[in-house]
């Protein structure tokens, strides 16, 4: 489970090289991110669904993003977790350092990872198959660098649920999205979830940004409702 929230507790920033991208200089020293979903109040009491909110920590429960949903009311209660959504990923200093979009789509979600000037850092694309959940993780040029594979049953019943991580040819596994258990009473009356995100120390830093979309993108898919 995430550690608790603290304003602050966040971790600082390592010396930006020329070869990253201001904002995702904090994914560069790292191999896990485990990302917290806030609970909302509103949503706990009336039932409708809010605007998603997540916290982004590393292992040392040092927060690195703030995570904040931009969908309007009837969105969210027309189309549910099908919606299409923006989401904003802020530093410490609340600056905007990555973007999140993802269109409209009943089936084969899609979601883009952007910078604040709408360059694509990366992509993420649901798969046509007949089980067993499968996303392919692109690069800005929209080759694939890696593949995550789901479990049959994505149903969280007092355990995790873990997508592996692929290389892109799916030889081997090269790290893992899982979601944890949050006990009893949050997973049944809330659906706030608990996600930790491994891949290898030395991955590109663009395709450990788009992890963390892919990431987003699973529990909206899976576990929003």
């Amino acid at each position: 489970m995430a550690p608790p929230i603290t304003v602050a507790n966040w971790m600082r920033a390592p010396r930006i090289s020329k070869n990253c991208s201001p904002g995702l200089e904090y994914l560069t020293t790292i191999d896990l991110l485990l990302m917290h979903q806030k609970i909302e109040l509103g949503e706990v009491l009336t039932g409708f669904e809010t605007c998603n909110k997540y916290a982004i920590f590393n292992s040392l429960g040092q927060q690195l993003y703030d995570v904040e949903e931009e969908t309007d009311f009837c969105t969210r209660l027309c189309f549910g977790s099908s919606r299409s959504f923006k989401m904003r990923i802020l530093d410490n200093s609340r600056k905007v350092v990555m973007r999140l979009n993802r269109p409209f789509a009943w089936c084969l979600a899609r979601l883009e990872v952007l910078f604040p000037n709408d360059t694509v850092i990366g992509s993420v694309q649901e798969n046509c198959t007949l089980c067993v959940p499968s996303f392919s993780v692109n690069n800005p040029a929209g080759v694939t660098v890696a593949k995550i594979e789901g479990p049959m049953c994505t149903f969280s019943c007092c355990g995790d649920v873990k997508f592996k991580v692929m290389s892109a040819d799916g030889s081997r596994q090269i790290g893992e999205i899982n979601k944890q258990w949050s006990g009893l009473m949050q997973e049944l009356f809330t659906d706030a979830d608990n996600f930790g995100i491994k891949f290898p120390l030395d991955l590109d830093v663009n395709t450990k940004a788009t992890l963390l979309g892919a990431c987003i993108l699973i529990d909206m898919i899976y576990f929003e409702d």
